[in-house]
Parts: C-alpha cells; sequence; structure tokens
C-alpha cells in the first residue's frame, strides 16, 4: 500500500453479532478481521451469516482507493447500517461476498 499505509485481513475466531433493537441482524464465527492504518479494526461477515431479508439497498456508494467502490443498504431506521464490496481491489479480495457494520459486539 502507498504511502505507509497498511491493510492487514485475517480469519477471525471470536462470534460476532449485529443487534438493532431487540433484532439480531448479524451473527458469524467466521469474520475476517480487518484493520487499516488510521481506522478502527472491522468485521466484515460472510453474507450468508448476515439476516439480508431486513436489509434494503441504499443509493449510497463510496470509493475507497485501497478497498474499491462500496455499496451500503439500509433497515428501516438505519440508513446505510451497512456495507460490502462488491468488486474489491485485488490486495483485498477476501472481503467480497462479506458485510461490515459499524457497530459489532464480539462475544
Amino acid at each position: 500500500m502507498a504511502d505507509g499505509h497498511t491493510i492487514t485481513i485475517e480469519q477471525g475466531t471470536q462470534r460476532v453479532r449485529v443487534v438493532r433493537g431487540d433484532q439480531v441482524v448479524a451473527e458469524s464465527e467466521r469474520p475476517l478481521v480487518l484493520r487499516e492504518t488510521g481506522c478502527p479494526v472491522r468485521y466484515y461477515l460472510p453474507a450468508e451469516d448476515v439476516r439480508l431479508d431486513l436489509l434494503a439497498p441504499s443509493e449510497t456508494h463510496t470509493y475507497c482507493p485501497f478497498k474499491g467502490t462500496a455499496s451500503y443498504w439500509s433497515l428501516p431506521d438505519a440508513a446505510d447500517f451497512v456495507w460490502s464490496y462488491p468488486d474489491p481491489k485485488t490486495d483485498v479480495s477476501q472481503i467480497k461476498d462479506h458485510l461490515c457494520f459499524y457497530e459489532v459486539e464480539v462475544v
């Protein structure tokens, strides 16, 4: 990565859960743990461990020079609650088909 910027991805072993109100939106025992210079640790969960039926696609897209273009989904009471990189850059290709949330519980 350029200018001392690094991203590392490792297979996590801890259970990660995402709860909104009284609803479990996602729960996984196989998160990818992504560490990026200047950013908090992020947990990317396999799509099959996420309640996709609760999410509605958002119009929001953002671009990261290191990861690519992100797509977002919302809950009825939480806009842009989750994101993923449908076509991530080669260096972070492991995060394809994984979703990331701003706040997770590590249990």
